[in-house]
């Protein structure tokens, strides 16, 4: 589990309390999904469903008792009473079903319907798995209760024949069981008077023996006789209670249960994924993710419309869509972090490539100038800068102006070669920008010189504040060497993208590095989470509330 999950006390109370509301953040914000879902689920099922063919269900009950035990002749057995699941067994045997086939191939019903019904059988038969016919039991400890046979099928007429044809084979099933023992003992006698005959057919027989043979016929004769009298009135355990009658309504679809149950089941398993990713989410998503660090969260500022930066840029799209609160508390918070001299330089990084440092040290400068303070930007990224074009999407006419000296410079890696001359861009009143320049790959030669800071001061003097755009701090080693020459290094994180790994490690070295961190920006944060900390800044001026 993430540090996020782990609270400020050793309170349980509060640790759980923290728990349940940044689970309830990760589920609530994922909320429209998982209802959509769950609509577009439930009513796909619906219309499935419907088009659907109608099944049909049937019920016929049989009941069954225990036998009275009897022998006739020494040799007859009566029928067993049925153990426990020997019919549904014997359902799914090929005799009782294919009985069940033979009766449904001369059955009066329509061929088509006829057919479906065949081919259906023939297949669970194969696999052993039923579902056209079911069988169920109510039994007492001594296997005396009732069976309930029922058959599905397309018409209400083809489930009453079915399942009256699956009742009638299982009786012949059971019949036949109990007259194994009677026909066993049939062929034991017919054996025993064949032997008798022939004994007596022998010539010289002596006339005692002859005599004995004969009374012993008699007797054998007798108890055929017997037995074959009691194999015509012989029956099985299981009787008849009440036929199939055709159903009045279908038991299958049911678009509207269909439908709620499988929502149901959606709109369940979308919170348990909800849930299951925002525990197993290692991102940063809010203020409390970024507490364990020991720095404060300076700013949360809210995610722009990416439409609206790319046509009019991001300073434009910030003023547009109300940044202004937002920012405004990120300059209070920072002015309040560093001395009130001018040329206080603060450096604004991130941990990773696209979490909007170079888009927020642009809209923080703008955000100072509309105070009425000079700032003046540096591009430190000398190779990925990108100060320039953020503001020439903003303004592309611009004019120089000398930074120091005469002439000179007029961008960043340049003027680390001569210090005393450089030019600025002029982007917006009260904002000055010094390029980057193009793509230089061994930059850290050109940064790592033991007078930077000193350089740096001298630029910023006349400059209320100097902002220091720099390449990410897990990137490259530049934004190390340039933290060391600066007031603060406030840490760019964007919601839901920065994790919690990363600023681990970028905490760990600036630490060893001797940089000093300010705090973090949450940036890119979702409408939903900033109303949860009630930071909706919605609160309008007089004027604009009509009253």
């Amino acid at each position: 589990m993430s540090d996020r999950y782990r609270g400020e006390t050793s309170n349980d109370g509060v640790d759980n309390e923290i728990e349940l509301s940044v689970l309830w953040r990760g589920i609530r914000r994922r909320l429209p999904v998982i209802l959509a879902a769950t609509v577009l689920v439930g009513t796909a099922t619906y219309f499935w469903s419907r088009g659907q063919p109608p099944v049909y269900e049937a019920a016929s009950s049989v009941i069954t008792v225990q036998p009275a035990a009897g022998v006739v002749g020494a040799t007859l057995v009566p029928a067993s009473a049925l153990p426990v699941g020997a019919l549904d067994e014997a359902l799914k045997g090929s005799t009782v079903l294919g009985n069940v086939i033979a009766a449904l191939r001369s059955s009066p019903l329509v061929p088509s319907v006829k057919n479906e019904l065949i081919i259906e059988l023939q297949r669970e038969l194969q696999s052993s798995t039923l579902s056209t016919v079911n069988l169920t039991s109510q039994l007492d400890p001594g296997g005396n209760g009732v069976y309930t046979v029922t058959g599905r099928a397309p018409s209400a007429a083809s489930a009453r024949v079915l399942t009256n044809l699956t009742a009638q084979a299982l009786l012949a099933w059971d019949e036949n069981r109990a007259l194994l023992s009677v026909q066993r003992a049939l062929k034991v006698q017919r054996a025993q008077l064949a032997e008798i005959e022939r004994q007596i057919a022998q010539p010289k027989l002596p006339a005692l023996e002859r005599e004995t043979l004969v009374a012993t016929r008699a007797l054998t004769q007798r108890n055929l006789a017997q037995t074959s009298i009691l194999a015509q009135a012989t029956t099985g355990s299981l009787s008849l209670v009440s036929p199939a009658v055709e159903p009045l309504n279908p038991v299958a679809p049911r678009p509207t249960r269909n439908a709620v149950l499988t929502g149901l089941l959606t709109l369940l398993l979308g919170l348990g994924l909800a849930a299951l990713l925002t525990v197993t989410d290692r991102t940063v998503r809010n203020e409390e993710d970024l507490l364990n660090f020991g720095l404060p969260t300076l700013g949360i500022i809210p995610r722009l419309r990416k439409r609206d930066v790319v046509l009019m840029g991001i300073v434009r799209a910030a003023r547009q869509a109300g940044l202004y609160e937002a920012i405004g508390f990120l300059r209070v918070n920072l002015l309040a972090n560093v001395d009130q001299q001018s040329g206080r330089r603060i450096m604004l990084s991130s941990t990773a490539p696209g979490e909007g440092k170079s888009s927020m040290t642009a809209t923080l400068a703008d955000g100072f100038a509309s105070s009425g303070q000079r700032v003046l930007i540096i591009d430190a990224d000398l190779r990925r800068g990108t100060q320039q074009a953020v503001w020439d999407k903003y303004e592309r006419q611009h004019e120089w102006h000398q930074l120091i000296g005469q002439g000179g410079s007029r961008t960043l890696q340049e003027a680390l070669r001569d210090p005393e001359n450089v030019q600025v861009i002029e982007v917006e009143p009260n904002v000055y920008l010094l390029p980057a320049g193009p793509g230089l790959h061994d930059s850290l030669t050109l940064l790592n010189r033991p007078d930077l800071g000193s350089i740096f001061e001298r630029w910023g003097q006349g400059y209320s504040i100097v902002l220091i755009d720099s390449p990410p701090l897990l990137a490259i080693a530049d934004g190390l060497v340039l933290g060391r020459h600066v007031d603060g290094v406030v840490l760019i994180t964007e919601a839901g993208q920065t994790t919690l790994q990363a600023v681990k490690q970028v905490m760990r070295r600036t630490r060893e590095a001797r940089v000093p961190m300010m705090g973090f920006v949450l940036n890119k944060v979702s409408q939903s989470d900033r109303e949860s900390y009630g930071q909706a800044y919605s609160y309008s001026s007089r004027t604009s509330e009509g009253a």
